[in-house]
């Protein structure tokens, strides 16, 4: 990436990738200035994920962060040689396996891809999600016993087999920092913890009515912030009807579970049976709980 000191010095062209206003965009057309002292006009197309397709004019002399993103180094493919057989080989049978493993339930990839020892209980959760047309399983273990393990596990399989795109993981809010650590050092997923700092920052980033479940595909959220209609609407916003490839894992499941008089202990609205087919959450669930 190349910053530039003053976007006026270097004009981008068709087709090219541009960082603007913290987006990429895609260069449609440059409308050249009628005289020197006007700004020449860009017209973009974003290539971000959750605005893709958006279009927007700039005034490209007046745009503060405007950096024009250089190739990717295409050119220095294969520069240095082939590679040795030995080692192509490796490469070679690994694409094999992430194939096979892909269409085969009784072949695991994730247990492979993590910083962790597992213990052959923790792979009956995850054998029995792949067997299951749609994911919805209850892990009631032990306190200790690991179930942010087995919860990792399954998420980062069904990531693997490209049968989940968006993860949102509900947990109390003095555990967020931990899943999140361990989410991150374990399995290798970043999450995003959605709450108040999060939701200020997209929006001065990305205009106030950003909906902030959109800028990321994998969120760590507390119980309470579900409560809020800040943060619930957007969330039924972004799931709509149905979002395919979403997974939701739901930490203390009995914080969700019906209490005395019919009512739900937080009234989150997120019981594991209502998340199958009404709102707000129409997505595969992983609930958590410690056995009683």
């Amino acid at each position: 990436m190349r910053d530039l000191q003053s976007p006026s010095e270097y004009l981008p062209e068709v087709g090219d990738l541009v960082h603007v206003r913290s987006r990429r965009w895609l260069v449609e057309e440059v409308v050249r200035p009628e005289t020197p002292r006007q700004s020449p006009i860009a017209r973009l197309v974003c290539a971000d994920d959750d605005a893709q397709g958006q279009s927007l004019d700039v005034f490209w002399k007046y745009e503060l962060d405007g950096q024009i993103l250089e190739e990717e180094g295409w050119q220095d493919l294969a520069a240095k040689g082939f590679d040795v057989p030995r080692q192509f080989a490796a490469f070679l049978h690994t694409l094999r396996w992430n194939c096979v493993t892909a269409t085969d339930p009784n072949l695991f990839q994730a247990p492979f891809r993590a910083g962790i020892k597992v213990d052959p209980y923790q792979m009956e959760p995850l054998r029995k999600a792949l067997r299951l047309p749609r994911v919805n399983l209850f892990i009631a273990d032990d306190t200790g016993l690991g179930k942010t393990i087995e919860a990792g596990l399954i998420a980062r399989e069904l990531l693997l087999r490209k049968k989940a795109k968006t993860i949102v993981v509900a947990t109390p809010s003095s555990v967020l920092e931990q899943w999140k650590a361990e989410l991150e050092e374990r399995f290798g997923l970043v999450f995003e913890l959605l709450d108040r700092a999060y939701l200020t920052r997209m929006r001065r980033e990305r205009g106030f009515g950003v909906n902030p479940w959109r800028t990321h595909s994998r969120f760590l959220v507390s119980h309470n912030l579900l409560i809020d209609p800040a943060y619930a609407d957007p969330l039924r916003e972004w799931l709509g009807p149905f979002l395919p490839g979403s997974l939701l894992i739901l930490d203390e499941a009995h914080h969700a579970a019906p209490s005395s008089g019919g009512r739900y202990g937080i009234e989150t609205k997120f019981h594991p049976r209502r998340a199958r087919s009404s709102r707000p959450l129409r997505a595969p669930t992983v609930p958590l709980r410690d056995a009683a």
